[in-house]
C-alpha cells in the first residue's frame, strides 16, 4: 500500500500552483530520498499517471489522470447538470464560472467555464482553497449544521465568525465574496447536492469587482439560482434553500 499512498501524495501536488515537478522537487516536498522519489516517478510513468514534458525532466500529469477526470465527471448526473447551467450563465455574462467540490476544509475546481469578456477572471482550474474563505467555500459548508461546522473547525479562532457567516448563507441561499479569494474579483456561489449519491457540488460565477454594478450582480444572481433551483428539483434536493433574490 506505501507505493499507492506515495503515488497519491505526489498527484497531490499538482495544481493551479503547481503544474509540474521535478525530482528534486518531489525529494524537498515529501521529504522522500531522491532515489526513492526518482524510481516512483518512473513507475508513475510506465503506468501512465505522469509523463514528461518535452525533453525536459520536469513531470506533469499523464494521459491516465486526464481521462479518470472525464470519466468522473460523465460518472456524475449532478456535475453534468451543473456543468449545462454554468455554461449557459458563463455565455449569457462572458464571466469565468467553476464546478467545485469539498474536502475537508478546502475546495477545489473540477470543471471550469472560461469567460468570454475581454476583461475577465483567468481559470485556476484545480486550485484549492479554504472552503471557509471563499463563497464557493462557504455555499458548501452551509450545508452542514452548525455541529458539524464546530467539529470540522475545532479549535479555530475564527470559527465563530464562520458560523455567522454561514447562518447568513442558510438565509438567502447564496454566498458571496468581494476581493476575498483573489484581490479584484467578487464570487457569487450557489451550492445543491444530490441525494442518491450524497454529493454536494457548488455552482459559482466570479468576475472583476471593477466592471459589474449592482445590478450585474442581481443579473447573475438570478440566473444561477434559477439554474441551481432547477437542477434541485430535477434531484429532490431537499437541502436546497431556494435563493431569495
Amino acid at each position: 500500500m506505501s507505493i499507492l499512498k506515495n503515488a497519491a501524495d505526489v498527484l497531490r501536488l499538482f495544481g493551479a500552483d503547481c503544474t509540474d515537478l521535478t525530482v528534486s522537487e518531489v525529494t524537498t516536498r515529501l521529504d522522500m530520498p531522491k532515489a526513492n522519489a526518482s524510481r516512483l516517478l518512473k513507475a508513475m510513468r510506465e503506468a501512465g499517471m505522469l509523463e514528461t514534458i518535452g525533453d525536459t525532466r520536469r513531470h506533469r500529469p499523464g494521459r491516465l489522470m486526464l481521462d479518470l477526470a472525464a470519466a468522473f465527471r460523465r460518472s456524475s448526473g449532478l456535475i453534468g447538470r451543473a456543468s449545462e447551467v454554468m455554461s449557459e450563465v458563463g455565455l449569457r455574462f462572458g464571466h469565468t464560472g467553476y464546478i467545485t467540490l469539498r474536502v475537508g476544509r478546502e475546495v477545489t475546481a473540477v470543471a471550469d467555464f472560461p469567460g468570454t469578456n475581454a476583461l475577465r477572471v483567468v481559470s485556476n482550474i484545480g486550485r484549492r482553497l479554504p472552503a471557509a474563505m471563499s463563497a464557493t467555500g462557504r455555499s458548501l459548508l452551509a450545508r452542514l449544521t452548525d455541529e458539524e461546522v464546530r467539529a470540522l473547525y475545532e479549535g479555530d479562532a475564527a470559527l465563530d465568525v464562520l458560523l455567522e457567516k454561514l447562518s447568513e448563507v442558510r438565509a438567502t441561499g447564496y454566498a458571496t465574496s468581494s476581493q476575498e479569494a483573489t484581490p479584484g474579483v467578487d464570487s457569487i456561489a450557489i451550492a445543491v447536492a444530490d441525494p442518491a449519491t450524497d454529493e454536494a457540488v457548488s455552482l459559482c460565477i466570479v468576475y472583476p469587482y471593477a466592471v459589474v454594478d449592482q445590478s450585474g450582480h442581481n443579473e447573475m444572481l438570478a440566473a444561477l439560482a434559477a439554474g441551481a433551483t432547477r437542477i434541485a428539483e430535477e434531484l429532490g434536493d431537499t437541502g436546497f434553500v431556494t435563493p431569495k433574490i
